[in-house]
């Protein structure tokens, strides 16, 4: 006589009390669709009644009871979504009263502050993106001892420096190319809105350098690569100095200059 087999005296798992069921992967693809869908149905519900709001209602249901058995539309949105929009209106006119109107029609308002802010984050990400980018380019010709005047400023570069500043790659190179470019107005400093937006975000120290580097650029000495080094020292040690050592500059070489211009007219 054979012995059976022992039962098993383990219970089955139970899910703990309040235990959250695995979440299912969102159908971006059939979100999109119900949306549209539900667009449609409020651009031809405009104008409507609550009776003719009901009418539809009635041809959308009578729609997807003669859908539900084409195989091709089993997994179409369009007929669920069209009837849950429908009733949704004609509840709607049913409590309001008048004619349907989706700019006084709070769910629709409300989906479309929603897409507006999910716009701005998205477009807020991709500036993100395209200034870590542009970070690390920059950062990469410091590296490289390239960061001079043949890298041109961009829109943008002084948050570039900002950004390597929070992340701790600043190099005071970046402030000395800056002030460059402002003081020989190249890059996108040419644009004088640029260069006003520029003096009102830059440090004082680049404004008072660039500032600098002008009154010098006015005297018509030449200047080899590096021979003005000092004047990004002097900016860092004391812009206030600076600012008042290039304003004296500009003071002083006015009236030779006009006097340079008064003689050539002459001529």
């Amino acid at each position: 006589m054979s012995t059976p087999a022992p039962r098993s005296h383990r219970r089955p798992r139970v899910p703990a009390p309040g235990a959250a069921a695995p979440r299912q992967p969102v159908d971006q693809a059939k979100v999109g669709r119900r949306a549209v869908r539900r667009r449609a149905v409020r651009r031809r519900a405009a104008g409507m009644t609550v009776t003719e709001a009901a009418a539809a209602l009635e041809d959308a249901r009578l729609q997807q009871h003669m859908d539900r058995d084409r195989e091709d539309l089993a997994d179409d949105e369009r007929g669920p979504a069209e009837v849950a929009e429908w009733e949704r209106i004609t509840q709607l006119l049913a409590a309001t009263g008048g004619v349907y109107d989706p700019e006084t029609d709070a769910v629709v308002q409300d989906e479309l502050a929603a897409d507006r802010r999910a716009a701005q984050a998205e477009q807020q990400r991709l500036q993100q993106q395209q200034l870590a980018a542009r970070a690390d380019e920059l950062a990469a010709h410091i590296r490289a001892g390239r960061l001079d005047r043949t890298v041109e400023t961009r829109p943008g570069d002084e948050a570039a420096r900002d950004f390597l500043l929070h992340r701790g790659d600043y190099h005071p190179v970046f402030d000395c190319w800056l002030a460059q470019a402002l003081a020989d107005r190249s890059g996108h400093y040419a644009d004088p809105a640029a260069r006003a937006d520029a003096l009102g975000s830059l440090p004082a120290a680049v404004r008072a350098h660039a500032a600098l580097l002008t009154a010098l650029a006015r005297t018509g000495a030449p200047a080899a690569d590096g021979e003005l080094e000092f004047a990004g020292r002097l900016a860092q040690a004391d812009p206030e100095a600076t600012d008042a050592l290039a304003a004296w500059l500009e003071r002083v070489l006015a009236p030779a200059e006009l006097a340079e211009a008064g003689e050539g007219g002459m001529r």
